[in-house]
């Protein structure tokens, strides 16, 4: 169980990174205002998902604590 939610908190980190790219080259070719908002509310969104995750991974796996 612990693999799957890594596997998916990874997953979700990654998008939140391609997200956040996509955001920053609106930005420098000078694009819609309206998509940089819509990809800045998609990445708030990502981070709080991949939060919950990284929490949930540290629970089932007993948080790092040895035994």
């Amino acid at each position: 169980m612990s693999t799957f939610f890594t596997g998916l908190t990874l997953l979700v980190m990654g998008l939140v990174v391609i997200v956040l790219i996509r955001g920053l080259f609106n930005m420098a070719v000078g694009g819609s205002g309206n998509t940089s908002n819509k990809l800045m509310q998609a990445r708030i969104v990502l981070q709080a998902i991949a939060i919950a995750l990284i929490l949930l991974t540290l629970w089932f796996t007993g948080g790092g604590r040895p035994g």
